[in-house]
């Protein structure tokens, strides 16, 4: 089966906030199925480097689609040989984002990337960095 990409450009009829990035960009991944949007992955470009972001919020308990959408990010990195991947998890109780520590800490996982960094001013978002 033949996946979808995640990240999507901007349409005429996107919203774009103030920093540029567009709030009507949801990937629709449920197997070619029609359904709800269960994830955001979007495709940045600040100073000419490429980042990955996955927003995990409107999946939170939803396990497989979770694992998918990490799975995802990580061949699309590996694929487009970007170098950071943005995971937000959120803030709450934290069990998100045990959740994605535990999936990037998998040894087949781990040997993919080249280390993660938990944002020091946002407990709520992991930087996934790739050594190309």
């Amino acid at each position: 089966m033949a996946s979808a990409p995640l990240w999507c450009g901007l349409s005429p009829r996107s919203n774009v906030t103030s920093t540029g990035l567009s709030t009507g960009c949801v990937e629709k991944f449920t197997g070619g199925r029609p359904g709800p949007a269960v994830g955001i992955l979007e495709a940045e470009r600040e100073a000419n480097v490429a980042k990955l972001k996955v927003d995990l919020h409107p999946i939170f308990n939803r396990g497989e689609a979770i694992e998918s959408a990490l799975q995802r990010a990580m061949d699309d990195a590996e694929a487009k040989r970007i170098k950071t991947v943005e995971i937000i998890p959120g803030k709450g109780s934290g069990q998100l984002k045990k959740r994605v520590l535990k999936f990037l800490d998998r040894p087949e996982v781990k040997a993919r990337y080249h280390r993660v960094d938990k944002d020091a001013k946002n407990h709520g978002r992991l930087f996934v960095y790739f050594r190309f």
